[in-house]
């Protein structure tokens, strides 16, 4: 009993704790201040990175997501620094974290997949917000861009959430990428009308439509001669936004103009010979 109390005597020494003491303080104050300095500088240089990025063009989601993914890592390389300031050992723990994350990395391999194919998309922007694509297996119009997924809006007004990386997976095709788009048209005559009076009626038609562009002119020319009908291909240009009501509007005016004329648009028919054979 009496080399306890002397044993505690010792340790209860100003001499003896005094030093340990200022040691423990000061391990704890140089960890407090490199966690306060260092969040400051983490924030300043998030917020410094975004504003660049911001200027640079780049979408704001992207540059949103890209500012806070810096910010963690500039946060948990604060946090191991004042950790280790304090004395702990910080090696076995970026093991368990390693461990941790490729645990993590595996159980979300869908979820990574469809992330990075959403910096992809908003990176190289094949498409935007407002475009009509076809993407994923999915038509419609572009309604957000996000990073794990894309909202697509049919023209039914159906709402579509479609995983990024089955778009960024699979051919994309903008059709609002360009100020103008073709029509692709096939118009059938009968073998005994007129070719040259059938092409310009057509021309006729198209040229008396304002939204129908001269330039480039439209192509009339004869493309087949089918199995019931001389085929014809009529292909104006048009602005994008003007596509689909051209293209209805072209089909009924040609379909009215050919039947005035007398001209025929025919369908698929056989002639049926009968041989009688005499007894």
């Amino acid at each position: 009993m009496e080399g306890l109390i002397n044993s505690m005597g010792e340790f209860l020494d100003p001499e003896f704790l005094g030093p340990i003491l200022l040691g423990i303080s000061g391990r704890i104050v140089a960890a407090v201040l490199i966690f306060v300095i260092g969040r400051w500088i983490a924030a300043a240089l998030t917020g410094w990175f975004t504003r660049a990025v911001g200027k640079a063009g780049v979408e704001p989601t992207l540059a949103s997501f890209l500012g806070n993914l810096i910010n963690m890592t500039l946060l948990v390389f604060v946090i191991l620094t004042a950790a280790s300031a304090l004395g702990v050992p910080t090696t076995n723990f970026l093991a368990i974290v390693g461990a941790a994350g490729l645990a993590v990395g595996l159980a979300l391999k869908d979820s990574l997949a469809n992330f990075s194919s959403g910096v992809m998309l908003v990176f190289f922007r094949p498409f935007k917000v407002g475009d009509f694509v076809e993407a994923g297996g999915v038509a419609g119009t572009v309604a957000r861009i996000q990073i794990f997924s894309t909202v697509i809006k049919t023209g039914d007004n159906r709402v579509m959430i479609v995983p990024n990386s089955l778009i960024y997976g699979s051919a994309i095709t903008n059709y609002s990428a360009e100020a103008t788009r073709r029509i692709d048209l096939v118009v059938g005559i009968g073998y005994d009308d007129d070719i040259a009076q059938a092409k310009a009626l057509i021309n006729s038609v198209l040229h008396d439509d304002d939204r129908v562009l001269k330039d480039p002119a439209p192509t009339i020319m004869t493309l087949e001669l089918a199995e019931s009908s001389v085929n014809i291909a009529v292909r104006p240009w048009v602005k994008t936004q003007d596509y689909w009501a051209v293209r209805g509007d072209t089909l009924e005016r040609i379909k009215g103009v050919l039947d005035q004329n007398g001209l025929s648009i025919p369908y698929p028919q056989h002639d049926v010979h009968i041989v009688s054979q005499a007894n």
